[in-house]
């Protein structure tokens, strides 16, 4: 029968030479049934004029009810192959590379348990559950960093290929693997074996693979590098225009006024050891004057009305600890919230990994928390022992080096040792459905050239992920630390993006250091872009462990951090600094912290949770005075306008139309004396934003409290009028189209909209595929409670080692990235409604067993 739906392949590996795996090609098209032969209208119709409508319906209803059919038949074989791609979650799989049996318990929620007699085999266990639940999303780990995405998604994303190559992190990934150690590259062998062989154990590809068009290809052994550059993209990618930004306002501003704009801290800095920064004074107008059409000129300013808000939101996160004397009952905790881009599927898997402690098999160790697919460790969590988060350390781990060609040949560049010739190398980008790309990266000996500078000179990268030292598998070491000291010891050893390491162990101890290589820099300071021909500024290795900063059991019991500035001094050197936050975030949760007395997991929560604007409290003041009784008179509309603000409730709450309001006139005010203080740089770069530099906030605070006329905004007659404009345009935007002021809600602007990367592209596929949306209280920056419409905190712990069983973890999504999985999406609404679910998994409700092919066999 022609209707009849194609039978649905028992297995999509007989059509990939029995693997399933080969190299990403277009997949062939399934050739639909012609209509125009098998139902084409018989000679009689000809012949029997009279029954012509008749015999026409007749066909017609005919062919609507095959068309039904092939539809329908249709659907039924796409929901087969997506059902195919689900998981084996119970009985038994025999696996090629396993030692001795490895046993797979899930809970309720997806999270696996994973039993091993050794660790490599839990490394191939691990790949192999990675790939079970989230393959797709590894690939685009490993593309993402190789600059390979063009090969399956097409020209849409050559141009953020091009700009990856560059750094050519499939070749350092290489050289990650082949620097390994023999116990780093039997992990990762095995876990490569066990990511094969769980997509193998799919009797379909992932759906994705599919509406690509295109085959999954091989994990290798090296790929688990490349996930790991992804997270340096992540973490660190834009540091480097963030130095080269700062050397376009050095060499463009008078040194006063890059001092005013650019300091080194504010008084929100809130450090773990050391002080606060005070904001420097304001130039007077001999130094710079707004009004000084030389100066400032009105035709590079943006119309105010066409200014869009700064999007202060940078991947950053807050962890802290609390020692034994600061809590209820003498435990040690640590509590820790990442904050990144949250997408389907999530970043992070939880697991719960479980193996022997020692040759005789009569100890178990076991490490709980979340894994980064792709990678066979646990990133943060707890072994019983000890206890660890991770915030965005934000030191200076990447260096703008300024290259001077040499006078004779553009083909060279000066190095201390004479000029050398430029190397060249040609990388060619494929491109499904396009034409190949051929790229050609030109590199010096301490990195390639990614751009020039407003001066037009040539610019070379030295960053900490260009070093096999830069990637390695010290937190597979990090895992098994018993003490505070091994574990500070192993972080400073780990191979990562640097973080600020917070760790807690099972005596009461609490310290802080940074995980991750820090370059030991000789000569300069590493803030500004500067040239290494002559060999007085240059990187001189990196830091052993016992020249790290380290912060060992405080006097109060307590360590946090938040992205901003956590040392002074020395210590400040050593890390450098590679554009910390503001600091209004990290001094929310000292002062929480300081506050709470004999801390509980509950404690824990509260301060994650915390959406109280203490940030805009002095902006919500500067705001009512400015919206004063005369200011009413002359437009009885503010009014409104001032009642809302004054009832703002102090709290990013959803419901609350006075936060918005107070937000929307910092944001704006923000970005209007952003764009006139930074004027004179955007003449020499367009693309140059001001208000991209966090600590300038300490400066635009001074400037409109002490309202000096040689720096307002020209197109002004005084400061008054300035903010008075500002509110205006917050309540033209808040009741524009007819709209009322009490609609303008922080809930209707705050609204997550998280989604997998196949429904952007296609948006009907969104209801499918993505979370759902809905208003959620905290804000993008400046309060504990990190949460934007597409960013946030991607889990939520406290945990005190040895008592597991007490900890909390949640995190949005869920464990599956198949669309079908109760899995897919049951753990999100515990995260947006900030509810805590256990740290460990739960109760066995599924039970893999994974058994060697030998074994099964006899």
């Amino acid at each position: 029968m022609h209707g009849a739906a194609p039978e649905a392949p028992r297995c999509w590996r007989c059509r990939t030479g029995g693997t399933g795996l080969r190299p990403a090609v277009r997949a062939s098209k399934m050739e639909a049934p012609s209509l125009s032969t098998a139902f084409a209208p018989p000679r009689v119709l000809v012949r029997r004029k009279p029954c012509m409508r008749k015999h026409i319906w007749k066909i017609v209803a005919g062919m609507a009810v095959l068309v039904v059919l092939l539809i329908g038949g249709a659907c039924l074989w796409a929901v087969s192959l997506l059902r195919g791609s689900l998981p084996q979650i119970d009985g038994r799989i025999a696996a090629d590379g396993l030692t001795a049996p490895v046993v797979v318990e899930r809970d309720a929620l997806g999270i696996p348990t994973i039993r091993a007699e050794n660790r490599v085999d839990l490394a191939f266990a691990t790949g192999f559950v990675h790939a079970q639940d989230r393959f797709f999303q590894m690939d685009l780990l490993r593309r993402n960093s190789a600059g390979e995405l063009s090969e399956i998604v097409g020209p849409a994303t050559v141009a953020a290929d091009r700009k990856v190559r560059v750094h050519r992190f499939r070749d350092a990934a290489k050289q990650v693997l082949a620097s390994a150690d023999e116990q780093d590259r039997a992990l990762l062998d095995a876990y490569a074996a066990g990511v094969n062989a769980g997509l193998a154990s799919l009797d379909a590809k992932p759906f994705e693979y599919y509406l690509l068009g295109v085959d999954p290809v091989p994990w290798q052994p090296e790929d688990s590098a490349l996930v790991m550059f992804s997270m340096y993209l992540d973490l660190q990618g834009n540091d480097f225009r963030d130095e080269v930004a700062l050397g376009l306002m050095h060499d463009t501003l008078p040194p006063e006024m890059f001092a005013f704009l650019a300091p080194p801290g504010t008084e929100w800095d809130a450090p773990i050891q050391g002080e606060a920064f005070e904001t420097p004074a304001i130039p007077g107008p001999e130094v710079f004057d707004t009004r000084d059409p030389e100066e400032v000129d009105v035709a590079w300013l943006t119309p105010p009305g066409d200014l869009e808000p700064i999007d202060r939101f940078q991947p950053g996160s807050n962890n802290w600890a609390v020692s034994g004397k600061a809590t209820k009952d003498g435990r040690a905790m640590v509590a820790d919230d990442m904050h990144l881009g949250i997408s389907v599927p999530h970043i992070w898997y939880r697991a719960s990994l479980v193996w022997p402690d020692d040759e005789d098999g009569e100890q178990e160790q076991r490490v709980t928390g979340v894994s980064l697919p792709g990678t066979p460790a646990i990133v943060v969590g707890s072994n019983g022992h000890v206890a660890w988060g991770f915030t965005n350390a934000e030191g200076d781990w990447c260096d703008a080096i300024i290259v001077e060609v040499d006078p004779h040949s553009e083909d060279a560049y000066e190095t201390p040792d004479g000029p050398r010739l430029f190397s060249r190398r040609d990388e060619i980008i494929k491109v499904k459905g396009g034409r190949d790309e051929k790229l050609t990266i030109k590199s010096t000996v301490w990195g390639p050239i990614v751009d020039r500078d407003h001066r037009g000179r040539p610019l070379a990268i030295r960053w900490v992920a260009h070093d096999t030292a830069g990637v390695n598998m010290g937190l597979l070491r990090v895992e098994s630390a018993r003490t505070l000291e091994d574990a500070l010891r192993l972080a400073n050893l780990s191979g990562s993006p640097a973080q600020n390491f917070v760790v807690a162990d099972d005596e009461g101890r609490i310290a802080w250091t940074i995980l991750g290589r820090i370059p030991c820099r000789v000569g300069y300071d590493g803030r500004l872009p500067t040239s290494w021909a002559d060999g007085s500024h240059r990187w001189d290795g990196y830091l052993d462990p016992e020249e790290y900063p380290r912060v060992v059991e405080p006097e109060n019991g307590k360590i946090w951090t938040a992205n901003a500035r956590v040392v002074s001094g020395e210590f400040l050197e050593i890390v450098g600094d590679g554009g910390y936050d503001l600091g209004a975030r990290q001094q929310q949760i000292r002062d929480d912290l300081l506050a709470t007395e004999e801390a509980t997991e509950e404690d824990m929560l509260r301060i994650q949770l915390d959406d109280k604007a203490v940030f805009l409290n002095r902006w919500q003041g500067l705001l009512l005075e400015t919206l004063s009784e005369e200011a009413i008179e002359a437009d009885p509309r503010r009014g409104e306008l001032r009642k809302a603000v004054e009832n703002w409730g102090e709290r990013a709450a959803v419901d609350s139309v006075g936060f918005r309001v107070v937000r929307a006139f910092h944001d704006k005010l923000h970005s209007q004396l952003c764009d006139v203080l930074g004027s004179p740089c955007k003449a020499h770069d367009d693309d140059f934003s001001l208000g991209r530099y966090e600590r300038v906030e300490g400066a635009l605070w001074k400037l409109c409290t002490e309202k000096p006329e040689h720096l307002i905004d020209p197109r002004y007659d005084d400061w008054n009028a300035l903010l008075l404009g500002v509110a205006d345009s917050v309540l033209d935007e808040a009741t524009s189209n007819g709209a009322k002021l009490a609609d303008f809600t922080w809930g209707n602007r705050n609204t997550t909209r998280i989604q997998h990367p196949l429904s952007k592209a296609v948006p009907a596929l969104s209801s499918w595929l993505d979370m759902p949306s809905e208003p959620l209280p905290g804000d993008w920056d400046n309060m504990p409670r990190i949460q934007a419409p597409h960013r946030g905190a991607s889990q939520r712990m406290a945990v005190s080692p040895g008592h597991e069983d007490e900890g909390y973890m949640h995190m949005p999504c869920g464990q599956s990235g198949h669309p079908l999985s109760p899995h897919y999406r049951d753990a999100h609404a515990a995260w947006a409604d900030g509810k805590p679910t256990p740290f460990l998994p739960g109760k066995a409700v599924h039970k893999l067993v994974l058994e060697p092919k030998e074994k099964q066999r006899g």
